[in-house]
Parts: C-alpha cells; sequence; structure tokens
C-alpha cells in the first residue's frame, strides 16, 4: 500500500478542468501553468480528496518541459524491494561519463599540470592551526564518526590462552568535509524522517580516499571546493551534538577512538544474489532417494486452499541474498595502530573483506563512555612523534613479550 499526498480540490468545478476522463483528471493552473495528473479517492469529511502521482510542468499543453513524481510516498508493507543497486535520487552525480573523444597525451598531460597547480597549495589543517571552541564532554555527547576499510580477519589470543577472532579496519584519510546545522538538517529527506518527533541535531559530512577530480563530475567536485581538498571517492553523515561540532578540513585518524571502548560498525553486508530456500532461509529440503523426482531442494508448499487461500506477507522463499544494511552493536576495540591509523575490533563486521564500513560510537545504554574520550576527536603532537604507535588491550598477550615475569 502506497499513500501519497492529499490536496483539496473541491475549487475544481466546471467540466473543461478535466478534460481527461477515462483514467484520471487533469487540471490547469492558470498562473503558475501547471498541469496535474490526478486520480479520484474516497471522500473523506464531506470533501473532495484527490491524491497526486504525477506533476508536469508546462510552458503550453502539448510540449511538457519536466517530469517530477511525488517523493513523500511511505511504503507500509513488508512485500517492495528493500535493496537499491543505485545511489538515491537526492545525491548528486557522482562519476563522469566516459567520452569516446580520444585526447592527445600533450592534452593530457596539460590537464594533469592545471589539476597539480590547483590543489598543490591545499594541504589538511593540523590541529594546531583549527579554531575549536573547547566544550566539555558529557554523557550525552554524540560525537562524529569514521570511515573504514575492511582488511580481513586476524586471530588474537587473551593471556588465558583463548583464541580472539578479531577483524582488521583500515581507517582511511578521512576529513570533515562540512557541518549541516540541525535547522537545515531537519528539512531534508533523512532529517525529516530521524527526526520527526524529537529535537533536531545536525549532523557532519566526513570524506575519505582523495581521488583525481577527472573521475568525477563538476557538480560533485564542487562540493570540495569550500574545504579546499582533492575529492573523496567515500562520504558519509554522522549526527553530533553541538559540543562535538568539527570545523571543516579537520582530519580523524584511529585515534579518534581509544582501547577497550565499544563501537557500532555499520556496512553491507555480502551480496549473495538469486539463491534458493536451502541456502537462503536454511530449508531441509526433500529426500534425496525413494521416489523423489526434482524435489530435492525444493521449498514445498507455501499456503493452503481452506481459510487463509493465500500466501502471507513474509513467507520465506527464494529471491535475493545479502546486499543488506546492517549493523553490529558493541563491538570492543582491543588495539589500535597508530602508525598505520589500524583499528582492531573483536568480532565479525558486515561485508566482505575490502569492503567500506563506518564506525562510531556505540548507542548501548551499557557499553557507552564513562570517561572522557578524545573530545571532539584526537589531535596528534605537532612535531610529528607518537606517544605509542601500538596500544595493546591489557587482556591480550602481545607476542614478543616475555611470557614470565620473575
Amino acid at each position: 500500500m502506497i499513500k501519497a499526498r492529499k490536496i483539496d480540490v473541491s475549487f475544481l468545478n466546471k467540466e473543461s478542468d478535466f478534460p481527461m476522463k477515462p483514467s484520471g483528471y487533469m487540471c490547469v493552473n492558470s498562473e503558475r501553468k501547471v498541469w496535474l495528473i490526478i486520480r479520484k479517492r474516497k471522500r473523506e469529511s464531506k470533501k473532495n480528496f484527490w491524491v497526486v502521482e504525477t506533476c508536469v510542468l508546462c510552458t503550453s499543453v502539448d510540449q511538457p518541459c519536466e517530469l517530477f513524481f511525488n517523493h513523500e510516498q511511505v511504503r507500509t508493507m513488508s512485500r517492495v524491494k528493500r535493496r537499491t543497486t543505485h545511489p538515491p535520487y537526492w545525491h548528486v552525480l557522482k562519476n563522469n561519463q566516459r567520452q569516446d573523444e580520444k585526447i592527445s597525451s600533450d592534452n593530457l598531460r596539460f590537464v594533469r599540470e592545471v589539476i597539480q597547480d590547483k590543489y598543490k597549495n591545499k594541504s589538511p589543517i593540523k590541529g594546531s592551526d583549527l579554531d575549536i571552541e573547547k566544550k566539555e564532554w558529557d554523557p550525552k555527547t554524540k560525537r562524529s564518526g569514521v570511515i573504514a576499510r575492511n582488511i580481513g580477519v586476524q586471530h588474537m589470543w587473551e593471556k588465558d590462552g583463548k583464541k580472539v577472532v578479531c577483524t582488521v579496519l583500515h581507517v582511511l584519510d578521512n576529513h570533515v568535509i562540512r557541518y549541516v546545522p540541525p535547522e537545515e538538517y531537519a528539512k531534508s529527506i533523512i532529517g525529516a524522517k530521524v527526526f520527526r518527533n524529537r529535537k533536531p541535531l545536525g549532523c557532519l559530512v566526513v570524506g575519505a580516499e582523495a581521488a583525481n577530480p577527472d573521475r568525477f563530475t563538476r557538480q560533485y567536485c564542487s562540493l570540495f571546493n569550500e574545504v579546499g581538498l582533492l575529492p573523496k571517492k567515500r562520504l558519509a553523515r554522522f549526527i553530533v551534538t553541538p559540543n562535538a561540532v568539527l570545523p571543516p578540513c579537520t582530519p580523524l585518524t584511529a585515534g579518534h577512538f581509544v582501547v577497550g571502548q565499544a563501537v557500532d560498525v555499520y556496512g553491507k553486508t555480502i551480496d549473495y544474489g538469486f539463491q534458493g530456500v536451502v541456502k537462503r532461509w536454511g530449508f531441509k529440503g526433500g529426500p534425496a532417494s525413494h521416489g523423489a523426482t526434482k524435489f530435492h531442494r525444493r521449498g514445498g508448499t507455501i499456503g493452503t486452499g481452506r481459510d487463509k487461500a493465500r500466501v502471507w506477507p513474509g513467507q520465506k522463499m527464494p529471491g535475493h541474498m545479502g546486499s543488506e544494511r546492517r549493523f553490529c552493536r558493541g563491538l570492543k576495540i582491543v588495539r589500535i595502530n597508530m602508525k598505520y591509523n589500524v583499528i582492531y575490533v573483536k568480532g565479525t563486521v558486515p561485508g566482505p573483506t575490502n569492503s567500506i564500513v563506518q564506525i562510531f560510537d556505540t548507542v548501548l545504554p551499557r557499553r557507552k563512555f564513562t570517561e572522557a574520550p578524545p573530545h571532539p576527536t584526537y589531535f596528534p603532537p605537532e612535531d610529528g612523534t607518537l606517544p605509542q604507535e601500538d596500544i595493546w588491550d591489557s587482556s591480550l598477550h602481545v607476542f614478543g613479550s616475555p611470557s614470565i615475569s620473575v
């Protein structure tokens, strides 16, 4: 069931306002020259309400110039498509389309020189150069997160000999792109859903993995003009409280987190494609022999013909498996390598190896911070030295250290 926005069209009384009769009605607003293709719905509270399906802006009746769809649709059933392979319609076109025109080597070299001259004097700002207003941390503070890449799984051992499976996450070159204030974010499509019944908060847009500007469109590259950084391959939004706001161009590293804290990891699960019920839902399947013919991995009946003569919503059947966005809550950080910006978390995270995930402070009440973390983020020393290159949790056994102490 799809619910669309309802409008009162009781002002349309003449037959000339409804020139289209078979499947819908079409009306013209002479002031704005807007045509509405609408369909009739039940009368509610003695008023004629209509549901807008499509809106066409026209300069004349015969030449429509632009087509808009009603994006205020709310899906209330589970039998709809839950995943898409294309970005949302409100995102700026990112990848540049390849052109068939062959560029000579001299022109290509000239384009590269122009790009180098444009970005050679623009480098990331250090923590000492940023004008950050120092505010106290409190337990209700929401800090920014980071974008990381899942580079594999590694086994660790605790001091009592127990083996621990850890996922290795490489924090990429994260930088804050911009801050969206609460008033502006609450008016966006996502912000209106998140803060429907509560006080709105702002969000930080974080980018990772700088790339060649030739790979992206001019609209996408314009998002980074104010920051002065190369365009980023990955972008993410993190909701933050006012006391955790960071200025643009602020670098985010693995030191943003501390060893022993719990974090939440957000990513997309492995995409298995179209799978049957045995692999997708763990069905037993049919017998292997004793007269079974072409029923070894079938699902069997999906309903009856009695009272409920239909297929119930949510019936487990073959279909697309994986590629779902999932959260892993309360994963403990057991090791941080400050030199290479690598974080080791206890357990597994959604997604295959080499996939992109987002890491941020956990929202579990009993696993939150009890002491102040690096607030609003961690800045390395100005001289470039690291206080400690590799930080381990106290419960892990560090190989290379003496196993017996006297």
